[in-house]
């Protein structure tokens, strides 16, 4: 690894594929070889048409009107307020939420709360079971009814590979491991709590990512930010993806480093910060920054979007910077033997300078890595904060990620790993191409596996999940604040342990909802007759 310098750009060099470097075109664009690696080229976001956006902000103008009305109703003693309220000898408190946030809560999110945080009560696979509840004060408290929704299919769970099971054959190991090492160790891999199978997990890691040196951590939040403050600090500038998840933004601000946010995946705007902070060094004294490290994921979690990770390493060799990769949502879930996106991509995993990813999604269990060359994870160590003063990992979380990490390897001896990659890959081709044919808008690559349907407007955000769970389908819905005020949406997540049968189920009652609920705003036509599901079906 170099340091950031102002002495110009190095020589381009040539990577393990024959890509000559360095070339980038005025748009940020690499050449036309580099764009036809698939999950490299820049994906087009279809823009909804002008009266949904006009629509969508009078929803919002509408209800925050109520909002105020009602709020006007309480403190006039006309309706109750249900929310705590604070002593008198507190009002002159700091308020411990922002005044906008509190009337957001009590007055728009509580009145559709019921469609987040339902009580699961079976195992999270391909289907599981709800205990349904009511409300009958308008969300403020709810009460169960004692009545179970069955086999409702999963389309939200993280749960990748399907190794979220409960098989008593496939975690006898994890059951022998249980009664062996128990299901805790109560201390940190420095004191009493490194136990030889957190060693062997850490040495399968770098195997499977074809890199040195790997270090497990015992929660992926936490694995980015506590890891990130010990890498950069105060001196250093991290460039960051607009579209980066909280954890990483965390990190970022616990360092202390200067943070810049790119544009999400454009590399034109990434080479202009770049350009602009090794020419003009850090603000008022023009030194040279200490450290320059790029951030960014491999797939994002609200978009479904693919880095472009080809073009990044291109620039973070031509301006000598770092490169931190978050895989949260793309180890295991992509690549043909599910090594991510270096995979995905062809790059090599030594041109990325930090790998980090978590063990919570694509295997099932718990935790996070940080993988790269020796001296990196032997500074962490010692440096991070999430090594020295954090509880190792459970005895029995290891050996579940060790099962299934061997799974996917084929060192089990089988070749259902490969088999369930395989499927993952299958169904997420067909998924998008035929949501693509029924005219919704959808975001992100056509390898991600997580796939945002655009709903737009606040009510039809709850119709929707609402009559989903009414024909016993289970989704994620996301509005603003978590998502632009513009773009809520719904969210699936496709598992290799969904069935051909499962997800045409699916796709017939989304089509007969979309149709009722005139959700399809998509202006391009797409013919699933035409499109090869085992290709880019990107229009």
């Amino acid at each position: 690894m170099e340091k950031a310098s102002a002495n110009g750009s190095p020589t381009p060099r040539r990577g393990h594929l024959g890509r000559k470097y360095g070339e980038i075109d005025k748009n940020g664009n690499l050449s036309s070889t580099q764009r036809n690696v698939p999950g490299c080229k820049q994906e087009v976001l279809e823009q909804a048409p002008m009266y949904v956006a006009v629509m969508t902000y009078l929803g919002f103008g509408i209800v925050t009107l109520f909002g105020y009305f009602r709020d006007f109703l309480r403190a006039v003693g006309l309706e109750k307020c249900h929310l705590a309220q604070e002593r008198e000898e507190q009002k002159d408190f700091v308020p411990l939420y922002q005044d906008f946030e509190n009337f957001y809560t009590r007055n728009l999110y509580m009145r559709v709360r019921d469609n987040w945080n339902r009580p699961v009560c079976s195992l999270p696979g391909p289907v599981f079971d709800l205990m349904e509840r009511v409300s009958d004060d308008y969300n403020w408290t709810f009460r169960f009814t004692g009545r179970t929704l069955h086999n409702v299919i999963n389309m939200g769970s993280y749960n990748y590979l399907g190794f979220a099971e409960n098989e008593a054959e496939s975690l006898k190991t994890v059951a022998d491991t249980t009664l062996r090492y128990g299901v805790g160790v109560c201390s940190t891999r420095h004191e009493i709590g490194n136990l030889s199978i957190h060693e062997e997990l850490e040495e399968l890691v770098a195997r499977f990512l074809g890199v040195e040196s790997s270090m497990t951590f015992g929660m992926g939040f936490a694995t980015n930010s506590m890891n990130i403050p010990a890498l950069v600090g105060k001196g250093c500038l991290i460039l960051s993806d607009e579209l980066n998840h909280t954890s990483l933004i965390l990190g970022a601000r616990l360092s202390g480093a200067t943070i810049r946010v790119f544009k999400h995946n454009n590399m034109h705007s990434l080479e202009k910060m770049l350009r602009e902070a090794v020419c003009s060094g850090q603000p008022r004294t023009h030194r040279p920054w200490k450290k320059i490290l790029i951030m960014v994921e491999g797939i994002y979690s609200m978009e479904g979007s693919v880095v472009r990770l080809a073009e990044i390493v291109a620039l973070k060799k031509k301006y000598r910077a770092y490169l931190y990769l978050d895989e949260a949502h793309s180890i295991g879930a992509v690549g043909p033997s599910g090594r991510g996106v270096t995979e995905l991509t062809g790059v090599n995993p030594a041109d990325v300078d930090v790998m980090m990813g978590t063990f919570t999604k694509s295997f099932g269990a718990a935790g996070g890595y940080i993988a790269g060359r020796k001296e990196l994870v032997d500074y962490l160590r010692t440096c991070s904060h999430s090594a020295v003063y954090a509880t190792a990992l459970s005895p029995p979380v290891t050996e579940q990620i060790l099962r299934a990490m061997k799974c996917i390897m084929g060192k089990d001896g089988s070749a259902e790993g490969i088999r369930r990659i395989r499927q993952l890959a299958e169904n997420t081709r067909y998924f998008r191409a035929r949501l693509k044919e029924m005219g919704f808008i959808i975001y992100g690559n056509d390898h991600s596996p997580v796939v945002p349907i655009l709903l737009y407007m606040p009510g039809k955000v709850v119709a929707f999940a609402r009559e989903m769970l009414e024909r016993k389908i289970g989704v994620v819905v996301v509005g603003f604040p978590a998502t632009p005020i513009t773009e809520a949406r719904a969210r699936f997540c496709l598992s290799a342990g969904h069935t051909r049968a499962m997800l045409d189920q699916v796709l017939h009652h989304l089509n007969e909802v979309g149709d009722n609920l005139c959700l399809k705003f998509s202006r391009r036509k797409h013919d699933l007759s035409r499109a090869s599901l085992s290709e880019e079906t990107d229009s």
